[in-house]
């Protein structure tokens, strides 16, 4: 028997409010996303002045993030990233057409050691979404440290 864990829309808010706290502090204006397990929206915030192509971008990133269970960025990272051209996985970003990103931005959500879900991050550079996103990480790992 394999018990399954799932995050919710409570989950998913401080989630949101720390990475917005964080993009504020970086004056980014971002678009952040929570998924459960199956890649599904829970929370979308488009942060004011977002741009609006960060929706689509940031619910690709927390899907790809959820569903691959790896952070975005490891896909095209030197010199084994499996999305690099000549890699396994070369061309995997176009099985999914605009679902599926392969680029800094996504985070798989871990909790007891299964993927719950995924955050995706976009409207700045690499640096700043990384620092978005461990924001977000970071605060789930403080609501979840309690209940393993």
């Amino acid at each position: 028997m394999h018990q399954v864990y799932r995050i919710t829309l409570d989950d998913a808010l401080p989630l949101l409010a720390a990475g917005r706290a964080k993009a504020e502090e970086l004056g980014v204006k971002q678009t952040l996303c929570v998924v459960d397990d199956g890649g599904n929206v829970l929370a979308l915030h488009r942060l004011p002045g977002g741009r609006l192509t960060g929706v689509d971008i940031s619910i690709a990133k927390a899907f790809t993030a959820a569903g691959h269970e790896r952070a975005t960025h490891l896909f095209n990272e030197a010199p084994d990233g499996p999305a690099l051209p000549g890699n396994e996985a070369f061309g995997i970003s176009h099985m999914l057409p605009g679902k599926f990103a392969v680029f800094v931005g996504g985070f798989p959500l871990l909790y007891n050691g299964q993927i719950v879900g995924g955050v995706g991050i976009s409207g700045g550079n690499g640096k700043q979404d990384k620092a978005v996103g461990a924001a977000m990480l970071a605060e789930f790992e403080a609501l979840t440290s309690a209940h393993v």
